[in-house]
Protein backbone atom coordinates (compact mmCIF):
# COMPACT_ATOMS: atom_id res chain seq x y z
CA UNK A 1 0.00 0.00 0.00
CA UNK A 2 0.82 3.38 -0.75
CA UNK A 3 2.77 4.96 2.79
CA UNK A 4 0.30 8.27 2.57
CA UNK A 5 -2.65 5.95 1.90
CA UNK A 6 -1.58 3.74 4.98
CA UNK A 7 -0.46 6.87 7.13
CA UNK A 8 -4.35 8.29 6.12
CA UNK A 9 -5.28 4.72 7.18
CA UNK A 10 -3.78 4.73 10.54
CA UNK A 11 -5.20 8.21 10.91
CA UNK A 12 -8.38 7.31 11.20
CA UNK A 13 -8.18 4.45 12.68
CA UNK A 14 -6.87 6.52 15.67
CA UNK A 15 -9.61 8.89 15.38
CA UNK A 16 -12.06 5.67 15.87
CA UNK A 17 -10.34 4.35 18.74
CA UNK A 18 -10.03 8.01 20.44
CA UNK A 19 -13.75 8.58 19.96
CA UNK A 20 -14.52 5.34 21.06
CA UNK A 21 -12.75 4.92 23.53
CA UNK A 22 -10.61 8.27 24.63
CA UNK A 23 -7.36 9.09 24.30
CA UNK A 24 -5.50 7.00 26.76
CA UNK A 25 -6.89 3.61 24.63
CA UNK A 26 -5.24 4.85 21.94
CA UNK A 27 -1.76 2.88 22.05
CA UNK A 28 0.12 1.27 19.12
CA UNK A 29 -1.21 -2.13 19.67
CA UNK A 30 -4.98 -0.77 19.89
CA UNK A 31 -4.22 1.12 17.13
CA UNK A 32 -2.54 -1.37 14.91
CA UNK A 33 -5.75 -4.02 15.76
CA UNK A 34 -7.90 -0.99 15.17
CA UNK A 35 -6.47 -0.72 11.25
CA UNK A 36 -5.98 -4.75 11.28
CA UNK A 37 -1.77 -4.93 11.03
CA UNK A 38 0.39 -6.29 13.57
CA UNK A 39 2.67 -3.50 15.92
CA UNK A 40 5.47 -3.90 13.97
CA UNK A 41 3.63 -2.90 11.09
CA UNK A 42 2.36 0.04 12.22
CA UNK A 43 5.78 1.18 13.50
CA UNK A 44 6.96 0.79 10.27
CA UNK A 45 5.08 4.53 9.39
CA UNK A 46 5.42 5.55 13.05
CA UNK A 47 8.06 4.76 15.70
CA UNK A 48 6.32 6.04 18.41
CA UNK A 49 2.67 6.60 19.80
CA UNK A 50 3.77 10.23 20.20
CA UNK A 51 4.34 10.57 16.52
CA UNK A 52 1.38 8.32 15.81
CA UNK A 53 -0.51 11.17 18.07
CA UNK A 54 1.22 14.10 16.33
CA UNK A 55 0.58 13.07 13.27
CA UNK A 56 -3.38 12.31 14.12
CA UNK A 57 -3.66 15.95 15.53
CA UNK A 58 -2.40 17.57 12.97
CA UNK A 59 -4.69 15.90 10.18
CA UNK A 60 -7.66 16.85 12.20
CA UNK A 61 -6.21 20.69 11.83
CA UNK A 62 -5.43 20.25 8.17
CA UNK A 63 -8.94 19.14 7.80
CA UNK A 64 -10.55 22.04 9.06
CA UNK A 65 -8.21 24.06 7.50
CA UNK A 66 -8.61 22.22 4.16
CA UNK A 67 -12.50 22.81 4.73
CA UNK A 68 -11.92 26.53 5.55
CA UNK A 69 -10.15 27.19 2.19
CA UNK A 70 -12.13 25.32 0.00
CA UNK A 71 -15.97 27.46 0.71
CA UNK A 72 -16.66 29.48 -2.09
CA UNK A 73 -15.91 33.42 -2.04
CA UNK A 74 -18.93 35.24 -0.67
CA UNK A 75 -18.51 39.46 -0.69
CA UNK A 76 -21.50 39.51 1.93
CA UNK A 77 -19.14 39.70 5.67
CA UNK A 78 -22.37 38.19 6.93
CA UNK A 79 -23.07 35.34 5.06
CA UNK A 80 -18.93 34.39 4.85
CA UNK A 81 -19.50 35.10 8.75
CA UNK A 82 -21.94 32.28 8.69
CA UNK A 83 -20.33 29.85 6.34
CA UNK A 84 -17.19 30.05 8.35
CA UNK A 85 -18.85 29.50 11.49
CA UNK A 86 -20.85 26.36 10.38
CA UNK A 87 -17.49 24.76 9.26
CA UNK A 88 -15.86 25.50 12.81
CA UNK A 89 -19.03 23.93 14.93
CA UNK A 90 -19.95 19.88 14.67
CA UNK A 91 -23.12 20.33 12.42
CA UNK A 92 -22.65 16.96 10.82
CA UNK A 93 -21.03 13.16 11.61
CA UNK A 94 -17.68 14.10 10.39
CA UNK A 95 -17.15 17.57 12.30
CA UNK A 96 -18.94 16.29 15.41
CA UNK A 97 -16.06 13.17 15.38
CA UNK A 98 -13.37 16.38 14.73
CA UNK A 99 -14.63 18.01 18.02
CA UNK A 100 -14.72 15.27 19.88
CA UNK A 101 -11.03 14.02 19.18
CA UNK A 102 -10.13 18.06 18.96
CA UNK A 103 -11.16 18.13 22.54
CA UNK A 104 -9.40 14.78 23.54
CA UNK A 105 -6.21 15.92 22.05
CA UNK A 106 -6.11 20.04 23.77
CA UNK A 107 -6.75 18.13 26.90
CA UNK A 108 -3.61 15.86 26.94
CA UNK A 109 -1.64 18.40 25.30
CA UNK A 110 -1.84 19.72 28.89
CA UNK A 111 0.78 17.38 29.91
CA UNK A 112 2.12 16.61 26.33
CA UNK A 113 4.17 19.12 24.73
CA UNK A 114 4.57 17.86 21.30
CA UNK A 115 0.53 18.34 21.84
CA UNK A 116 0.93 21.61 23.02
CA UNK A 117 2.48 23.21 20.15
CA UNK A 118 -0.44 21.91 17.89
CA UNK A 119 -2.69 22.67 20.42
CA UNK A 120 -1.18 26.29 20.56
CA UNK A 121 -0.88 26.24 16.80
CA UNK A 122 -4.71 25.83 16.26
CA UNK A 123 -5.95 27.85 19.27
CA UNK A 124 -3.63 31.22 17.46
CA UNK A 125 -5.31 29.99 14.22
CA UNK A 126 -8.70 30.61 15.57
CA UNK A 127 -8.10 33.16 17.17
CA UNK A 128 -6.71 35.06 14.29
CA UNK A 129 -9.99 33.41 12.43
CA UNK A 130 -12.35 35.35 14.94
CA UNK A 131 -10.44 38.68 14.53
CA UNK A 132 -10.63 38.94 10.76
CA UNK A 133 -14.05 37.90 10.51
CA UNK A 134 -15.29 40.97 13.61
CA UNK A 135 -12.52 43.12 11.44
CA UNK A 136 -14.55 42.75 8.41
CA UNK A 137 -17.83 42.28 10.18
CA UNK A 138 -17.28 45.64 12.11
CA UNK A 139 -15.77 47.41 8.67
CA UNK A 140 -19.12 46.43 7.18
CA UNK A 141 -21.07 48.16 10.68
CA UNK A 142 -22.37 44.51 11.62
CA UNK A 143 -20.40 44.43 14.97
CA UNK A 144 -18.71 46.56 17.49
CA UNK A 145 -15.84 48.68 16.37
CA UNK A 146 -14.04 47.23 19.34
CA UNK A 147 -12.54 44.13 17.43
CA UNK A 148 -9.84 42.64 19.86
CA UNK A 149 -12.84 42.61 22.39
CA UNK A 150 -15.36 40.70 20.34
CA UNK A 151 -12.59 38.42 18.69
CA UNK A 152 -12.14 37.33 22.13
CA UNK A 153 -15.86 37.01 22.98
CA UNK A 154 -16.27 34.93 19.69
CA UNK A 155 -13.37 32.99 20.17
CA UNK A 156 -14.86 31.64 23.53
CA UNK A 157 -18.16 31.77 22.23
CA UNK A 158 -17.12 29.23 19.79
CA UNK A 159 -15.22 26.88 22.50
CA UNK A 160 -18.18 27.00 24.53
CA UNK A 161 -20.31 25.77 21.88
CA UNK A 162 -17.76 23.16 20.84
CA UNK A 163 -17.62 21.99 24.33
CA UNK A 164 -21.18 21.64 25.26
CA UNK A 165 -21.97 19.92 22.10
CA UNK A 166 -19.49 17.30 22.52
CA UNK A 167 -20.47 16.84 26.05
CA UNK A 168 -24.39 17.30 24.72
CA UNK A 169 -24.35 15.96 21.22
CA UNK A 170 -28.76 15.60 21.89
CA UNK A 171 -29.62 18.79 23.43
CA UNK A 172 -26.97 20.62 21.06
CA UNK A 173 -27.96 19.38 17.36
CA UNK A 174 -27.05 20.75 14.35
CA UNK A 175 -30.45 22.95 14.00
CA UNK A 176 -29.70 24.40 17.61
CA UNK A 177 -26.38 25.27 16.99
CA UNK A 178 -26.98 26.79 13.31
CA UNK A 179 -29.79 29.05 15.31
CA UNK A 180 -26.99 30.18 17.51
CA UNK A 181 -24.97 31.15 14.84
CA UNK A 182 -27.43 33.65 13.29
CA UNK A 183 -28.45 34.48 17.26
CA UNK A 184 -24.58 35.73 18.08
CA UNK A 185 -24.41 37.52 14.68
CA UNK A 186 -27.60 39.19 14.82
CA UNK A 187 -26.51 40.07 18.57
CA UNK A 188 -23.18 41.42 17.36
CA UNK A 189 -25.15 43.61 14.27
CA UNK A 190 -27.23 45.06 16.37
CA UNK A 191 -24.86 45.80 18.92
CA UNK A 192 -22.55 47.47 15.63
CA UNK A 193 -25.94 49.35 15.16
CA UNK A 194 -26.37 51.18 18.82
CA UNK A 195 -23.00 51.78 18.74
CA UNK A 196 -22.30 53.67 15.52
Amino acid sequence: MDPVERRTELVEAVLRVVRRDGLEQASVRNVAREAGLSMGSLRHYFVSQTELMVFAFRTVIDRIESRLARLEPEPDPRRRAERVLAELLPLDDDRRAENEVWLAFTSRALVDPALRALRDEGYDALRAGCRAMLTDLSAAGLAPADVPAEAERLHAWLDGLAVHAAMRADSYTAEKLTAAITYHLDALATEGAVVR
